[in-house]
Order: structure tokens, then C-alpha cells, then sequence
């Protein structure tokens, strides 16, 4: 069915990284989700007024919000595709995160509504109706839901749009709270024990946990997220394997949303190499990289000396120092500044997020091990941060 649809209404359905079809994507989707969930609202509140079932109209409420959800989203696809301007130069793709924002608010707004609604129903029972087309209405609404979820997950997944994974879950999580609803039915059926307003409270309570998760969900790539480790493994890879690149660091991926990423790194070559030779092979490596990965990438060429033997021994000393106080340490820009009274040794240490120790005891540290070396050497330390890993 999914696959019938995107072939039918998307057109260039292959074409995912381009702007506009991820539009055609979205417009899909907020379509479907439109009458689907409108069409659940209105069969199931009204079986909910006519059968005096607080829990079925709290979920028929929860269906129209999911319609709005939709409607919002739908906009915030359309607005995150315009193109750059001269006040956001880095395009509008996380608009897209702005509207989830706004859905995940209003989805908790309602979920602290309906919460007050079932308290009332729990103080002032009243019996519900059982009726064998309220059991009908809630199966088909867990079907529709189920569906829903699979559709919105699938096409989530072809576009790589975290909005639309987070609504598939979220229609997932309906059909746990619609099964609740029919739960609370039946019970009360066969045992004469009202439970409507409990189980409306634990539907409310559902809605509140899942705008709660979708808040984080859409604040935390406003907010910068770490980058995905296999891309950041990928990139570093792709450049390594260049012919003329000795290594790399300070890697850094900017996100702006949904197909908008930047990212800037360090490539060291041979200091002693042909200098227009190397530009030319860091040229290459920008646009190539670039293309495959869907990026935008800068790099800024480190020379590095490799005739000096004894800079290099230094080089392997002080990475074995390093390496023993901590394997997630890494090194780079090493280079020795030699004189009559002490010699320098300058570098840069890549700290993890997580590392407990304080700059300035790790300083201490690796200069205090250097001077077994050598009295007369002195570290002049800068302490870099890791902004591709969460370690």
C-alpha cells in the first residue's frame, strides 16, 4: 500500500535528497494523516457522546491533535524547504524542528486538558453504554493506527526526516492507548466496575509522555546534536584514502537540518611536499567528499614535517605518554621549537566530552612525563575538545 502510494503521487520518488521532493514526501503524509485521523476523531467522538465513554473521547481527541500535528508538519516541510537568504544563509531546514516543537507543546496542552476531564468522570461516574459499535470503532482505530505507524516509519526512513519517524512512533503509541481505551470497556462489561475515568487519566497520561519525548526529540537538534558516528567514521575514512594524506582531526559536522550539513577538518600532508601539489589534492578531496556525502566541506591543510628523525622519535614518545593516561586521548600538530637553554614542544590534545580529569592536571601530567625525556624540554599544551564523538 505504502509503496503504491509514493509511486503513485511522488513523482522522481527515488530522488530523496532533493528539496522538493522531500516536500512531495511530506505532502503525502500530511495528507493521509488528515483524513485518517479526522476521519478517527469523528467516528470515535461520536461514539464516545452517544455512549457516555470519557476514555473513547479522550482518544478521539488525541486523533485530532495528531490531525493538527500533520497540518503543522505539512507547513514545516513546505517553509523548511525554502532556499537561503541573505538573513539565514544556511538555508530554513530546521523549520522542520520548529514545527515538531510546536506540535510536541500543544499534544502536552491537551494531555493536561484531558487529564482534568477524567478526575471529574472519576468523582461523578457515570456508567457507559456498552455497545458492541464502540468495540468495532476502537478495533478499527488500532488497525488504522497500526498502519499509520508503518507508513509514516517507511517514509521517514526513505527521506531520512526525523519528524516523520517521531510521528510514526507517536501513531504507535496511539494504538497502545486506544487499546487501553478498549481495555477499560470491556472490563467494565463484564465486571460492573467503572474504570472510564482511570483509563482516561492513564490515556492522558500517555499523551503527556509522548509530547514530553517528542519535545526532546525536536529541541535536541536545535540545540546540536553529536553527529552520526558511521558518517563521521565514513568521512574520516573517505579522506584517509587519498594518496599524499597522513592524517586528520579537529573533524567537525554542523547540522541545519534535514540535508543541510557543513563540516570542516584538518588534513596534515608532508611539509616537504609540492605546496601547489597538495592545494590541488585538498581541492579534490573538498568537492568529492562534498558530493558523496551531501555536505558542504572545508579543509585546512596542516603541513607536517617527516624528514626530522629526531622530531619524530619526540612525536612517538609523547603519543606513548599519552596513550598510557588515556586511549581516547589522540594527538596532533606536533612540532619542536629548539634553543640553547630548553626546547618547546608544541602540540594539541583531543579531549573527550566525558574526561573526568581537569585541564590543567592533564597538562601537568604529560609535561611532568616530558621532562623525564629531557629537564630541559618544556609543553606548550593546547587543549582541543571532541565534537564528533559523545565518549
Amino acid at each position: 500500500m505504502t509503496e503504491w502510494l509514493v509511486k503513485k503521487f511522488i513523482k522522481d520518488y527515488k530522488n530523496t535528497k532533493q528539496p522538493a521532493v522531500r516536500v512531495k514526501y511530506a505532502l503525502l503524509s500530511g495528507i493521509v494523516g488528515i483524513i485518517s485521523n479526522v476521519f478517527l476523531f469523528v467516528t470515535k467522538l461520536v461514539v464516545g457522546m452517544i455512549f457516555q465513554s470519557i476514555a473513547v473521547t479522550a482518544d478521539a481527541v488525541n486523533n485530532l491533535t495528531d490531525a493538527g500535528s500533520s497540518v503543522i508538519t505539512l507547513v514545516g516541510f513546505k517553509l523548511s524547504s525554502k532556499p537561503a537568504d541573505e538573513e539565514h544563509p544556511y538555508g530554513h531546514a530546521r523549520i522542520e524542528y520548529v514545527t515538531g516543537f510546536i506540535v510536541s507543546v500543544v499534544i502536552i496542552l491537551l494531555g493536561i486538558e484531558l487529564i482534568k476531564t477524567s478526575f471529574q468522570k472519576i468523582l461523578n461516574p457515570n456508567p457507559i453504554n456498552f455497545s458492541y459499535l464502540t468495540v468495532a470503532a476502537l478495533i478499527v482505530s488500532i488497525l488504522i493506527k497500526l498502519w499509520q505507524g508503518l507508513f509514516y516509519k517507511n517514509l521517514g526512513r526513505r527521506i531520512e526526516s526525523a519528524a516523520l519517524a517521531a510521528t510514526g512512533q507517536d501513531s504507535m503509541n496511539d494504538v497502545i492507548s486506544t487499546a487501553t481505551v478498549l481495555v477499560a470497556i470491556v472490563f467494565s462489561k463484564l465486571t460492573n466496575i467503572q474504570i472510564d475515568g482511570y483509563m482516561g487519566v492513564a490515556v492522558a497520561l500517555f499523551i503527556l509522555y509522548s509530547g514530553g519525548q517528542l519535545v526532546l526529540e525536536t529541541l535536541n537538534p536545535l540545540l546540536g546534536l553529536a553527529p552520526d558516528p558511521t558518517l563521521v567514521a565514513d568521512i574520516e575514512k573517505e579522506i584517509l584514502s587519498y594518496e599524499g594524506v597522513l592524517g586528520i582531526h579537529d573533524l567537525m559536522v554542523h547540522s541545519y537540518g534535514p540535508g543541510k550539513l557543513f563540516a570542516s577538518v584538518h588534513v596534515e600532508v608532508a611539509a616537504e611536499g609540492d605546496l601547489l601539489a597538495s592545494h590541488d589534492m585538498i581541492d579534490n578531496i573538498e568537492r568529492e567528499v562534498s558530493d558523496k556525502f551531501n555536505l558542504s566541506l572545508v579543509i585546512h591543510m596542516d603541513p607536517l614535517a617527516t624528514n626530522d628523525e629526531r622530531v619524530n622519535e619526540l612525536r612517538g614518545q609523547v603519543t606513548e605518554i599519552i596513550d598510557l593516561i588515556d586511549q581516547d586521548l589522540s594527538m596532533h600538530d606536533f612540532r619542536v621549537v629548539y634553543g640553547p637553554t630548553h626546547s618547546n614542544l608544541i602540540f594539541d590534545i583531543v579531549v573527550p566530552t566525558k574526561f573526568e580529569v581537569s585541564d590543567k592536571e592533564l597538562k601537568e601530567t604529560i609535561d611532568r612525563e616530558i621532562k623525564k625525556i629531557d629537564s630541559t624540554f618544556n609543553s606548550v599544551i593546547t587543549i582541543d575538545k571532541n565534537y564528533t564523538s559523545s565518549k
